[in-house]
């Protein structure tokens, strides 16, 4: 069945464009995170007092607020994602890219904080839409022994993407600022015009376009797989719980809370970069080699005991907790990439990452408002950490209600209807 297909190794041009595409998702949506603590300095008041407000200029409540609201925006990568499996993934993939980048440069200006998280949460939906169907591609383009690895290039694409976001915050923080970080997202919008020549629309996608049927509804999936997609959905909304707060609150954390000087937090940056490098290569030889269901669940338990650490009240254990929770989300990536897309066909495919997206919304949402609420309480980091992130750790155990796709190709497991 795959002979009639063209497909890619998981380093051709096609496949690396998409990696590309990632790099420029992730810089522009990891920019509200980055620059978290100079956005609460610049529409707030900093003052030498106790509480979080008056040491971050805004209150964690605030804070954990306005992320949950442009998190919650990516509920809207849901219909976006899902219009990938009726226009096609190179077509959305660029668009989503082209809007969202253009809408994170526009943030540059904003007026007021809450002008921030409006402009922010109308080009997130673009960007996580953007980031789902790049993995969508990965998986599409590749075979069983490529895909893992592919998955991972794209998912190392969005964390380099992400990491020069902090990097460059961190390193110019003096001079450069929040809006000259966000300002910067013009530079990837420049580049798609280089990424159209590179990235190819999946053969599998243009295989089952004439045979497959199309849903009338944005995001439908069919009965034989809703009990599958509620675990799946429900794997999301607890790995987000952790991850959204984890990641949300860290360079506030690390700036405001325990005061580490810029070129430590980027020096930690590339640290962490190291390590989620590694992390990516080990996560796909354990995917391909032990499976995709104990990867997954070995990363997911990881970055939650990591990101108790980081949150644990010094410098130090900010560091370590938090190169090592990289490590273990990077662990985490490719086997999670691999199966989700390996668990259902073609047609639906791009709808499944459009629920993947909105059920990992809703649980940030819940992590970020949950973590803030507790972290006000007297500046408890450290309770907040353990009370959001160690319940949902427990919820790992999930991927062991899905079925094992390591070594078995999609049409193997999903036969053309």
């Amino acid at each position: 069945m795959t002979t009639a297909l063209r497909l890619h190794r998981w380093n051709d041009r096609v496949t690396v464009g998409v990696a590309l595409a990632a790099l420029a998702g992730g810089f522009g949506q990891f920019g509200a995170v980055a620059a978290l603590g100079d956005v609460a300095k610049g529409f707030g008041q900093v003052t030498h007092g106790a509480t979080v407000a008056e040491q971050a200029g805004l209150s964690a409540t605030v804070l954990g607020a306005g992320l949950a609201i442009i998190r919650l925006a990516s509920l809207g990568g849901l219909p976006v994602a899902a219009l990938a499996d009726r226009f096609g993934r190179r077509r959305l993939l660029l668009a989503t890219l082209a809007g969202g980048l253009g809408l994170t440069a526009l943030a540059a200006a904003s007026p007021s904080y809450w002008w921030f998280v409006a402009i922010f949460a109308l080009g997130r939906p673009l960007l996580s839409g953007a980031d789902a169907v790049a993995q969508v591609c990965a998986a599409e383009q590749t075979d069983t022994e490529n895909r893992s690895r592919a998955v991972a290039l794209v998912a190392a694409g969005y964390g380099v993407g992400a990491g020069l976001t902090a990097i460059t915050h961190s390193v110019g923080l003096g001079w450069l600022g929040f809006r000259g970080l966000f300002a910067l997202a013009l530079v990837p919008l420049a580049g798609l015009g280089l990424l159209r020549r590179w990235i190819a629309e999946p053969d599998r996608f243009l295989a089952a376009a004439n045979r497959e049927r199309r849903f009338p509804v944005f995001g439908g999936v069919g009965r034989n797989f809703r009990r599958r997609l509620a675990v799946v959905a429900a794997l999301a909304f607890t790995l987000s719980v952790i991850t959204g707060p984890a990641n949300g609150f860290a360079f506030l954390y690390a700036e405001n809370i325990v005061r580490q000087p810029g070129y430590v937090t980027a020096l930690m940056v590339v640290g962490a970069g190291a390590a989620g490098l590694i992390g990516l290569f080990v996560g796909q030889w354990l995917a391909d080699n032990i499976g995709r269901r104990a990867t997954a669940s070995f990363g997911m338990v990881g970055i939650a005991l990591f990101a108790v650490v980081a949150y644990s009240g010094s410098g130090a254990a900010l560091i370590v907790g938090y190169s090592f929770g990289v490590l273990t989300g990077s662990i985490l990536a490719p086997a999670v990439g691999a199966l989700v897309n390996e668990l259902f066909p073609t047609s639906v495919r791009g709808s499944v990452a459009g629920w993947w997206i909105a059920a990992g919304v809703v649980g940030a949402a819940v992590g970020l408002v949950t973590f803030g609420a507790v972290a006000d309480v007297r500046n408890q980091f450290a309770l907040a950490a353990t009370v959001t992130f160690l319940p949902a750790a427990v919820a790992a155990g999930l991927f062991w209600l899905l079925p094992e796709t390591r070594g078995r190709e999609l049409e193997q497991l999903n036969p053309p209807l």
